[in-house]
């Protein structure tokens, strides 16, 4: 039982961070492209609270931590509030904006290795901040290539959405409803980990590289 509590305590700010800044990166781009709905609704902002939903950004990722094993965590935050209609290009605008997310997942993947680098630099022996630097950078490598699955509303479908001619994007839309169970059945025939491995390794390397001059510097 005590080692479940340090668990959830070791992953609980880096999965609340990389769930709720996603959001907030897509608001912010929305208003770069000429959207202001969101800062209109006083949700453009990179604080946490303003974004957080207590079931998906807390109980959901949780129990699914817990009844998977590890396997599959999956969290939302509460959806940013866009109105495509005030974008200046809305099918260029919206593969940066879907982009955004992912970009700053991986951003705060390279935060986390940063920290992970500088307690060991600093000779930090409490290894419940040791975990959750790895825990950190492990969580937004998990979120950078969930969000980038091809199926809307997930940034990746979004992209593929923002690169069909109309017609076929407006079909291709149809299947984002049934999102959420496509994913499970994805998970439950592991089939998720054939996308999900490959990208968090590309992601991994690429953080690595950013990482080494740093590594160099304080180790």
């Amino acid at each position: 039982m005590n080692e479940l509590i340090q668990t959830v305590l070791v992953y609980a700010l880096p999965v609340v961070f990389a769930i709720t800044l996603y959001e907030a990166a897509r608001g912010y781009a929305a208003r770069y492209f000429g959207d202001t709905t969101a800062q209109a609704q006083g949700r453009l902002s990179f604080n946490p609270m303003v974004h957080i939903d207590p079931m998906g950004t807390l109980v959901i990722p949780v129990v699914l931590y817990l009844v998977t094993q590890g396997a599959f965590l999956f969290g939302y935050a509460k959806p940013m509030p866009l109105n495509y209609s005030m974008l200046r290009d809305p099918k260029k605008n919206l593969k940066w904006i879907a982009l955004s997310g992912p970009a700053v997942n991986l951003l705060m993947g390279f935060a986390w290795m940063l920290l992970s680098i500088l307690l060991v630099a600093l000779s930090v022996e409490e290894p419940f901040f040791s975990k959750m630097a790895r825990a950190g950078v492990l969580t937004n490598l998990a979120m950078f290539a969930f969000h980038l699955l091809p199926i809307p509303p997930l940034a990746g479908g979004q992209i593929i959405l923002s690169l069909l001619p109309h017609a076929q994007a407006y079909k291709y839309a149809k299947i984002e409803p049934y999102c959420f169970f496509i994913l499970i059945g994805l998970a439950l025939l592991h089939v998720l980990q054939y996308w999900m491995v490959p990208l968090m390794t590309v992601g991994s390397y690429v953080l690595q590289l950013l990482a080494s001059p740093f590594i160099a510097l304080l180790t």
